[in-house]
C-alpha cells in the first residue's frame, strides 16, 4: 500500500462513534447547510418502509438533522411507492423528472435525477434493501461533511455478513459479502488507481457528498455509478477530500452468481471508460444457463450511457437562478 493511502487511512477513516449527534446537530446549526437523503428503489417494499420510518423518527423528528427524505422509485412492479410514502417519505417516480431525456433502467440513472428533485447542500445516499436499519448509517457519513469543510465525500463501511438460504449467517460467513467489491473493484482500483486502495467498501451504496462535487461529476447509469464516482471525485478534489465512516453491520438482500456477474461487467466498463476513452470493449455479456437442450447462452448488454454532470443541464442550472 502506498505511503500516502496509509497516512489517509490514519487521518480519513473513521468510526460512528467518533462524531456525537450532539456534536454534528451543533456544527449544521453553525454552518446552515441542509442535508438531503436519497434512497433509491425498485421493489423494495419489504424493507424500505422501516428505513424510512427509522429515519424519520431518529432524524427528523428526534433532531433535526435530515431536512428532506425522498424516496425516487425507478419503475417498482410491488408496493414500493405506496409503503415508502406511508411510511412518511416523499416519493418520486423516475420517469417523471427530467422528461424530456428519456429514462434508462439503472441505479445510476436514479442517482443523477435525484440531484433535481432534492435541495440540500449534502446529498446522502442510501439503498432501500437493508435490513436491520440503523440511522447510524446516515448520521455516520453526513457528520464529516458537516463538521469539516476539507471533506467533500465520505463512504460507509462496515462488515457484510452473506446469509444463507435459510437466513441465518455462519460466523465463516461473516465477512464474505461484497464479493463483486473483492473479485473486480478492489482488484481494479489497486492496480489502476492505487490511491483508492485505502477503501473498505468502495461499491457501498450508502454514501453521503456536497452537492457543489455531486453536480459537477458524470454519473454511469448503471451498477457502475459508485466506481466511477469515486475515481472521478479523486480526480476532481482530491484524496483528502474523500474519508469513509465505519457504521458497523449492513444486512441486505444478495443477488445471484449472474446478476453478480452482470454487475461486475458494468463495473469493469465503466473502469475501462475511464481507463482509455478511445478503444472500447465489447459492451456485452454472455452468461450460459442449463435449459432442456443443456447450456444456453443468454447475452445481456454492459451499461455504455453516462450522464453529464448535472451543473450541465439547463433545467438544473435554472432551478438555481431562480
Amino acid at each position: 500500500m502506498l505511503e500516502e493511502v496509509e497516512r489517509w487511512l490514519g487521518t480519513r477513516s473513521w468510526s460512528v462513534a467518533d462524531r456525537t449527534l450532539s456534536q454534528i446537530m451543533a456544527a449544521k446549526r453553525a454552518t446552515g447547510q441542509s442535508v438531503s437523503v436519497v434512497l433509491p428503489a425498485l421493489d423494495e417494499e419489504a424493507t424500505v418502509g422501516d428505513i424510512v420510518a427509522v429515519i424519520r423518527r431518529e432524524l427528523m423528528h428526534r433532531v433535526p438533522l435530515v431536512d428532506e427524505l425522498v424516496v425516487v422509485d425507478s419503475g417498482s412492479a410491488d408496493r414500493t411507492s405506496a409503503v415508502a410514502a406511508a411510511a412518511g417519505a416523499r416519493v418520486v417516480h423516475r420517469d417523471e423528472i427530467l422528461p424530456r431525456i428519456p429514462a434508462v433502467p439503472g441505479k445510476g440513472e436514479v442517482l443523477w435525477r435525484s440531484l433535481l428533485v432534492t435541495g440540500g447542500d449534502i446529498v446522502c445516499f442510501v439503498d432501500a434493501d437493508l435490513r436491520e436499519f440503523s440511522a447510524d448509517f446516515v448520521s455516520g457519513i453526513v457528520g464529516p461533511l458537516l463538521t469539516d469543510p476539507e471533506v467533500h465525500l465520505v463512504k460507509a463501511m462496515y462488515d457484510r455478513p452473506l446469509a444463507q438460504p435459510d437466513g441465518h449467517t455462519t460466523e465463516a460467513a461473516a465477512g464474505q459479502g461484497g464479493r463483486v467489491t473483492e473479485l473486480m473493484a478492489r482488484p481494479l482500483l489497486n492496480m489502476h488507481w492505487p490511491l483508492l486502495a485505502g477503501f473498505v467498501q468502495p461499491l457501498g451504496g450508502e454514501y453521503a457528498a456536497r452537492r457543489s462535487l455531486l453536480e459537477q461529476l458524470p454519473f454511469p447509469v448503471g451498477y457502475g455509478v459508485e466506481l466511477g464516482m469515486l475515481v472521478d471525485a479523486l480526480h476532481l478534489v482530491g484524496l483528502d477530500a474523500l474519508a469513509q465512516v465505519d457504521v458497523g453491520v449492513r444486512r441486505h438482500r444478495h443477488q445471484d452468481g449472474q446478476a453478480l456477474g452482470r454487475m461486475s461487467a458494468a463495473i469493469y466498463r465503466t473502469a475501462q471508460l475511464r481507463l482509455a476513452r478511445g478503444h472500447l470493449v465489447r459492451p456485452s455479456l454472455t452468461q450460459f444457463e442449463r435449459g432442456r437442450d443443456g447450456f444456453e447462452p443468454r447475452t445481456y448488454p454492459v451499461d455504455t450511457e453516462e450522464r453529464p454532470p448535472m451543473a450541465q443541464i439547463a433545467e438544473y442550472a435554472a432551478r438555481r437562478v431562480a
